[in-house]
């Protein structure tokens, strides 16, 4: 998502267009960039047949980008076919309207650049490793592109609305961090665990955190913690669940939720049904 960070932005800006995307200008990266990627392809590409929802594996398997980075140009003439969606290049973070507004009209956000050696196992923004590993799979699933189209489209109108808090929680709690209910078992939907080597098993075997069965309103009253894994996640049956969710106006929603207090990130409450692991 947009994203608010304390430390200075990375990525260069200086070339941006006024829709803040760029060229990717793909000679830009570095041998050592491209093994890290691959290093960091094989390590996940390793994890999610494990804990990934079948949705995400299939599609991983059949684009097959290990072997580099990604050209978009390539990417986009298989995904605009498939889903109506295209990638656009960018330097970093986004402020939320810019980050919207490219959503609502199913341009997906991709960082240019890549992380550090040093940050292999964690990082703060989201880089190139995060952006096409974790959410580029999925675009090609035409029931979550449609969500992701809804979200943008909400999150433009919530911006008027003094709500976007709301609406980061809700693509906070999915997007980035969802658990779908499978007849394999609970697996793992979102891009931020999709990319991380340490929180994909965490979020399915651990005895830690709370799972809890999604509920709208639920999710857009609760907290979120940004530096540590998840002390709750939330349990969607299908995609299908998250599109009819979004399809309502949430301008009454959001009147409800200012009456509701906002809930802890670690926090149970007596309407949760809870999930066992």
């Amino acid at each position: 998502m947009a994203g608010q960070t304390d430390h200075p932005l990375r990525g260069d800006y200086s070339q941006m267009r006024p829709d803040y995307t760029v060229e990717q200008d793909y000679s830009r990266y570095s041998a050592a960039e491209q093994d890290l990627w691959k290093r960091l392809y094989a390590r996940q590409s390793a994890l999610v047949p494990k804990y990934a929802c079948d949705e995400f594996i299939d599609i991983l398997s059949e684009l097959n980008f290990g072997a580099g980075i990604p050209h978009f140009d390539e990417i986009n003439a298989k995904l605009k076919p498939a889903t109506g969606w295209t990638l656009v290049a960018v330097p970093g973070l986004l402020p939320d309207d810019v980050f919207f507004t490219h959503l609502a009209n199913r341009r997906f956000p991709v960082s240019v650049w890549i992380r550090n050696p040093e940050e292999f196992d964690y990082i703060v923004e989201p880089d190139i490793f995060h952006d096409f590993f974790g959410h580029v799979p999925l675009l090609f699933n035409k029931v979550f592109a449609d969500y992701l189209e809804a979200y943008g489209k909400g999150g433009v109108k919530a911006k008027g609305l003094n709500a976007l808090d709301y609406l980061a929680r809700l693509y906070w709690y999915t997007v980035e961090f969802g658990l779908i209910e499978t007849p394999k078992g609970l697996r793992t939907y979102g891009a931020g665990i999709l990319s991380s080597g340490g929180e994909l098993p965490y979020c399915v075997e651990s005895d830690k955190p709370n799972r809890i069965r999604f509920d709208l309103l639920r999710v857009m009253q609760s907290k979120y913690k940004i530096d540590t894994f998840q002390e709750t996640y939330f349990v969607i049956d299908s995609f299908k669940q998250l599109f009819d969710a979004t399809a309502p106006d949430f301008t009454p929603y959001y009147a409800e939720l200012r009456n509701r207090p906002d809930i802890a990130a670690n926090e149970i409450i007596a309407a949760d049904r809870l999930i066992a692991r």
